[in-house]
């Protein structure tokens, strides 16, 4: 019985180790959520080899002999086994319990001197600003190499799931309610934010890259997104990205193919079709998207919060952009 517990537990355990079931940890907090992992398997190995060798040796030792139909001999229990068997695994579940708590009591602490960020999502797009930094705005996620990260989440329409796999954490958003949660990066490179919530018919499609850099390069970054550079301040094509607008629609000028909402490539065109000025045309479907709903599509799947998330500012760079205005 001895033997093939032990040949079970290696075969779990090369099952375990050979086959990558997590992506390879980039932050701190995803560490420590790794070891919870492998020690709650480190725990179901044991228990799974020992109930197998068990199942396995007396399916082999006091298997019954062919054509022997008579019944077994009765059993009444045995007390020290009922007890052993309901303790331990009581013991094991506390342990997993108890070590789950610091962990996640650890993964909720930022440490001093977090960066601050506030994350807005909306179908199907997120935005991050820094209020620390200016409030920088950018579609895109940049991170300092070894410094926690605090995000203030909020969403704008319905609930949304802010998760970054390498990383770890997750995160809802539920309209109405601000939530947090803190991520440590110990890695630099470039990694994928997504929704981990069904959150509509663009759901597929809510994605942002992640870049972390090294603190000097993010001091970099930042002071050239303060000067204006790299796209910042109110440039029209920024704010697109930014505000998700490449998600959903194709635009020649900004490279985007999104299909779920109609091409903008001739909004000149269509505004003149409905006899209205182009500006104007424009600025109604970004903050009252369901006035005039292009033909093929369906109401109600563009948010209508736009108008309220997007400064002044913004809206006229984005209908100077999507007009061809100059």
């Amino acid at each position: 019985m001895t033997g093939i517990g032990i040949v079970v537990a290696i075969l779990v355990t090369l099952v375990a180790v050979l086959i990558p079931w997590l992506p390879t940890s980039a932050s701190e907090e995803m560490d420590r959520i790794e070891f919870v992992y492998w020690f709650a398997t480190i725990i179901c190995i044991a228990v799974f080899a020992l109930v197998m060798a068990v199942l396995i040796y007396s399916m082999m030792a006091f298997r019954a002999p062919p054509e022997d139909e008579s019944d077994g001999p009765p059993i009444h229990g045995n007390t020290g086994l009922e007890i052993a068997w309901t303790v331990v695994p009581a013991i094991l579940v506390i342990a997993i319990g108890v070590l789950s708590a610091f962990v996640l009591s650890k993964n909720g602490t930022a440490g001093p001197n977090p960066l601050n960020v506030n994350v807005f999502a909306q179908q199907f797009a997120w935005r991050f600003v820094y209020p620390d930094d200016g409030g920088i705005k950018t579609g895109e996620l940049v991170l300092p190499l070894n410094r926690s990260a605090r995000f203030e989440l909020e969403s704008a329409d319905v609930i949304h799931s802010f998760w970054i796999p390498d990383m770890g954490q997750k995160q809802d958003l539920v309209p109405g309610i601000k939530t947090s949660i803190i991520v440590t990066p110990t890695r630099t490179g470039v990694f994928s934010l997504v929704c981990a919530e069904l959150c509509g018919v663009g759901h597929a499609t809510m994605r942002a890259t992640v870049r972390v850099l090294s603190q000097e390069d993010f001091a970099a970054w930042v002071e050239e997104r303060k000067s204006g550079g790299g796209g910042g301040g109110d440039d029209a094509a920024a704010v697109f990205a930014d505000a998700g607008c490449a998600a959903c629609h194709a635009f020649t000028p900004a490279g985007s193919t999104g299909e779920i909402g109609p091409g903008l490539d001739n909004l000149v065109a269509a505004a003149q079709k409905a006899g209205q000025d182009p500006a104007d045309y424009v600025r109604d479907a970004i903050v009252e998207p369901d006035k005039v709903v292009a033909p093929g599509y369906e109401g109600g799947v563009m948010p209508p919060s736009y108008g309220e998330t997007l400064s002044a500012a913004e809206i006229d760079a984005l209908v100077a952009y999507l007009t061809g205005a100059k």
